[in-house]
């Protein structure tokens, strides 16, 4: 990774701007299909931890909608105020985090209310394990080229993916519990905890558009 991050630090503000273009159509491309297929697979097994994650991936792509936008802006009017288009990016990612925390909270309190059992989670292993490997990469690429621009945007959007990646490794984990042991709620407890991580984040992506600080300096 350190690599990676040497590697992005050398390119010019330009490249780096169609880097982050290019991890945002990754992103709402790769998080579309993801989401369709957990909703779909979550259905009809009746696996709502699948089904959650399905609805998350499209609070990953508003997220990742928002700083596409950001940075299109930003390449087409190169002296255009960086700062107004940073700000509305990092409220829809604040957005995001408030809508994702409140979905882990609703959904792990509906596994422990109905106690629901699914038909099976073999879905959800697979989907977990491609979605760990993406949320990786695309962290790891959408940090160095935050920290590359000094984007607090763009570095917000990463720690959303980070999220994501978090999310997958709990459903893997409960998955393959359930599959073990037929034991269905063991993300409850994980789930809340993210939960909580989300909001945080959220919080300070908000706060960080309230008090209109200066939030990128994408000067070559």
């Amino acid at each position: 990774m350190r690599t990676l991050s040497r590697l992005l630090k050398s390119k010019s503000s330009a490249q780096l701007l169609n880097i982050a273009v290019l991890l945002s159509v990754i992103t709402i491309g790769y998080n579309i299909i993801e989401g369709l297929i957990s909703i779909f697979f979550g259905t009809q097994d009746e696996t709502l931890a699948l089904f959650g994650f399905g609805a998350d991936s499209f609070v990953e792509v508003m997220s990742g909608i928002g700083i596409l936008h950001m940075v299109i802006r930003i390449k087409r009017n190169a002296q255009s105020d960086r700062n107004r288009f940073e700000r509305g990016a990092l409220l829809i990612t604040g957005i995001s985090f408030m809508l994702l925390s409140g979905g882990l909270i609703i959904g792990s309190l509906l596994n422990i209310v109905y106690q629901h059992q699914p038909l099976t989670t073999v879905p959800g292993i697979i989907i977990s394990l491609i979605s760990l490997i993406t949320m990786l990469f695309l962290y790891y690429t959408k940090l160095g080229t935050g920290n590359a621009l000094d984007s607090k945007a763009i570095i917000a959007d990463a720690k959303c993916t980070l999220t994501c990646f978090y999310l997958s490794g709990i459903l893997l984990g409960s998955s393959v519990l359930y599959e073990l042991f037929a034991i269905g709620y063991f993300d409850v407890i994980g789930s809340m905890g993210i939960a909580v991580f989300a909001f945080k984040e959220g919080w300070e992506s908000i706060t960080a558009f309230l008090q209109r600080k200066a939030v990128c300096n994408c000067a070559d």
